[in-house]
């Protein structure tokens, strides 16, 4: 299979994935408030996640499709995201401390992929 190929698989894949599960998000949050308080509550909060593992799935698919230099690209992004993103909540949970605001573990994954989509960028012009 060739890299174009390869990154056609991987956009559709993860792109339906997505597309899932911003409409299973969209109808868990309209739905779960009117439910009462409970499991069945519970289990439409989180079904976005079914969703979320296709994405998953798709990301690992695409990964070990991928040539051995690209590996070990990710591997150094998403290694260099992680360190950024724990030096980011340590740090601000200590501004917590101070009096800050808490945030949401929402914040968490944005920083992540954030870094990690900025280091794949940055990588990709150097390697033009």
């Amino acid at each position: 299979m060739t890299h174009r190929m390869n990154m056609r698989s991987y956009y559709l894949e993860l792109g339906g994935a997505l597309l899932l599960y911003v409409v299973v998000l969209a109808l868990a949050l309209r739905l779960a408030p009117d439910v009462p308080s409970g499991a069945l509550q519970t289990g439409l909060y989180v079904s976005p996640m079914i969703p979320l593992l296709l994405a998953i799935w798709a990301v690992v698919r695409q990964v070990r499709r991928s040539d051995e230099y690209i590996r070990q690209s990710t591997l150094e992004y998403i290694a260099i995201a992680a360190a950024v993103t724990v030096g980011w909540t340590i740090t601000y949970g200590f501004l917590e401390i101070a009096g800050y605001p808490r945030l949401s573990m929402f914040t968490v994954w944005p920083v992540m992929g954030g870094v990690w989509a900025v280091l794949a960028c940055l990588g990709s012009l150097r390697n033009r």
